[in-house]
């Protein structure tokens, strides 16, 4: 079994996979990643692990990770082996979750021209063709920095919860901020499908990632949600490192 672990910016994402096939996933914060780690360890026999991390980590977590009982790797871009072609120019800069991504989705749709978009504290758009070549992808700012940025960079405009009604058109400024946010994730969303799929009409589009804003897109956007496609890459990389040993 195959203990995986992807540190993001607020949480940390526990799972276990057996075979290929995921057996259980865990979300926690960051204060109690260790304790729950132990927890996660002691219910499942594992033989091997990886972490990947897009936040500096502090040195209790890191002494947790290299003190388990069997070898855990760290997922570091531009370093670490993957089964896929990076052409990202600077790739050691690239965020391990967003390499991740685009590996678990190649992994899943081999065939296929796959375009991951992951929604968390930033959106990332990241494209990976149907021969496994990542060709790079773009990075917007997330629903809560949308927010925080209306509030802090006006003088009078609340800071509104992400969660709540959405409408067209707000009629009220609570409204209107929350829609005018969300409203305008989906159409960028949109966007960008639509012009990738100008360029590949086979595209396949994976929506992923922790913040959920219950979008609603036409049946015609080939849009599939899937909240495993990180720990799925960073499961792959694993095992083709293990292959290549």
């Amino acid at each position: 079994m195959n203990l995986i672990i992807d540190i993001g910016n607020t949480c940390v994402k526990f799972a276990c996979f057996n075979d290929g096939h995921i057996i259980e996933c865990v979300r926690v914060d960051k204060s109690d990643a260790i304790y729950r780690l132990t927890d996660f360890c002691n219910k499942y026999h594992f033989n091997k692990g990886i972490y990947s991390t897009v936040a500096s980590l502090d040195d209790d977590l890191v002494s947790a990770f290299e003190n388990l009982p069997f070898p855990v790797i760290k997922l570091i871009s531009g370093e670490t082996p993957v089964p896929i072609v990076n052409r990202y120019a600077t790739p050691s800069t690239l965020g391990a979750d967003r390499l991740a991504a685009v590996v678990g989705a190649n992994y899943l749709r081999p065939d296929c021209n796959v375009l991951v978009i992951d929604v968390g504290t930033c959106i990332t758009f990241d494209f990976v063709t149907a021969e496994g070549v990542y060709e790079g992808g773009n990075i917007s700012l997330g629903p809560t920095m949308r927010f925080y940025a209306l509030h802090e960079h006006t003088a009078k405009l609340p800071l509104i919860e992400r969660k709540g009604c959405v409408k067209m058109l707000g009629d009220t400024t609570e409204y209107a901020i929350r829609s005018g946010v969300v409203q305008g994730i989906k159409y960028e969303i949109e966007g960008y499908v639509r012009a990738f799929l100008e360029k590949y009409p086979d595209l396949f589009v994976y929506l992923t990632g922790g913040v959920h804003l219950n979008l609603h897109f036409s049946e015609k956007m080939p849009i599939f949600a899937n909240d495993f496609i990180v720990p799925i890459g960073l499961n792959r990389i694993l095992e083709y490192n293990n292959e290549i040993v």
